[in-house]
């Protein structure tokens, strides 16, 4: 994990929560820590990251995620062992 990825998985813990989060340095941190991207339908993805798995929206057409989607990117880490 670069720097960058630390960074973004900081601003997902940070509270309040931050809703200037770009999507792709998220996606990117998933990576980042080991887990998978599936694509599915339309804009949604599968993620698996430590045998948990969560299906999220890509954003569009604005590129930033909002509050409730880093709310549930948060809970989906922590679900899944990563911690800051």
């Amino acid at each position: 994990m670069n720097s960058r990825h630390r960074k973004t998985l900081q601003a997902i813990f940070d509270l309040p929560t931050r809703a200037n989060l770009v999507w792709a340095a998220i996606e990117a941190l998933f990576l980042a820590l080991g887990g998978q991207v599936a694509e599915g339908r339309g804009s949604r993805i599968r993620v698996t990251l430590n045998n948990v798995s969560a299906t999220f929206h890509r954003p569009h057409p604005a590129p930033d995620a909002k509050k409730g989607v880093v709310d549930a990117v948060r809970e989906f880490l922590r679900n899944a062992g990563v911690k800051p």
